[in-house]
């Protein structure tokens, strides 16, 4: 989108693009992912970004984690617990401090 104004007095508005920052939020079970998988995960989504917005959006790419109590997600219907992610993912639970 270009950019819209009076050329005349020297005042332009951007766009709403050219504004906006990359926000993403990610949910997760509870209890799932230890702080190193979590960091892992917010720089892996922070370089996809960048990979398809370009570097000058690096500084301003928001990326939230939100973890969701063990039993308040479902699939189909079907409630899913922080031990049916670890059986799926063929690990051990961890603490609830992690």
């Amino acid at each position: 989108m270009a950019e819209n104004g009076d050329t005349s007095t020297g005042t332009v508005t951007t766009t709403w693009k050219e504004k906006a920052m990359p926000y993403v939020n990610v949910k997760v079970i509870e209890n799932v992912f230890s702080p190193e998988e979590k960091a892992e995960m917010i720089h892996g989504i922070t370089e996809a970004v960048v990979a398809v917005e370009g570097e000058g959006v690096r500084n301003y790419t928001v990326v939230v984690l939100e973890e969701v109590r063990s039993g308040d997600w479902a699939f189909g219907g079907q409630r899913v617990s922080t031990a049916d992610v670890h059986t799926l993912r063929g690990s051990a639970p961890l603490s609830a401090t992690a």
